[in-house]
């Protein structure tokens, strides 16, 4: 991972963008063909991670799409904090979306209904309609698959992966290449920005990012049993 990864390099990205022609546009009108910017992120690790990066879009004027794993094992969106980092994204104007592992269920689960599961739970967290859907960890059938999903555009649809530019800083690196070398930016077409919040920290390598990671959900998980368990003694909370 390059030490660039850092919310004032994001920012920094975006500027170069817009400074290229770009303009931030949501999945439903963004042109194929012109300098439209979507971005997208896959809330894989922990929601919080993902304001900061929110801030940033709100302070250009930028709205994002924000993708929940509500199958996650990492975190609860049903827990207070996280619904709390919920409201707040779309506080700032952005949108609120299912992020979906279709490996969570059985193969021969029907797909769609259980994605349709999925998005009402989170329309009830976040308050808001979800639109939009994108996979978690995709196999390769679904890559290009035209079809919708839960009645639902998703991110790996034709028109969002093939027709526009795709760039992605998965497993903490521009494994596609960096966004303002992509070709669709050599074109002056539009392009896929998929980020995922755990990187974008600061960190020296994607290992200190996850290192770092698993000390902070383990603070966190001891102030939740504190908070929750009372133990003989008086230490913790109500039982």
């Amino acid at each position: 991972m390059s030490a660039a990864f850092t919310h004032r390099a994001y920012g920094d990205l975006l500027r170069a963008l817009a400074a290229r022609g770009y303009e931030v546009r949501g999945y439903g009108d963004a042109d194929p063909a012109r300098r439209h910017l979507v971005l997208r992120h896959d809330i894989d690790v922990w929601p919080a991670y993902a304001l900061p990066m929110a801030e940033v879009e709100a302070g250009l004027g930028a709205r994002a799409s924000y993708f929940v794993l509500v199958t996650s094992p990492l975190y609860n969106p049903a827990s207070t904090g996280c619904r709390g980092v919920l409201r707040r994204l779309v506080e700032l104007g952005h949108s609120v979306e299912l992020h979906f592992d279709a490996a969570a269920y059985a193969p021969d689960a029907d797909r769609d209904a259980a994605a349709s599961r999925e998005c009402a739970w989170l329309e009830e967290l976040s308050g808001v309609p979800v639109s939009m859907v994108s996979f978690h960890r995709p196999a390769p059938d679904l890559l290009g698959d035209p079809r919708r999903i839960a009645g639902r555009p998703h991110a790996y649809q034709p028109r969002f992966f093939k027709q526009m530019g795709y760039c992605s800083d998965s497993r903490g690196g521009w494994h596609r290449g960096a966004p303002l070398a992509h070709p669709a930016v050599a074109r002056g077409t539009a392009l896929q920005l998929l980020t995922h919040p755990v990187w974008w920290r600061g960190d020296h390598s994607p290992r200190d990012a996850l290192a770092r990671f698993r000390v902070e959900r383990a603070e966190q998980v001891a102030r939740d049993l504190d908070a929750n368990i009372a133990l003989p003694g008086g230490t913790g909370g109500a039982g």
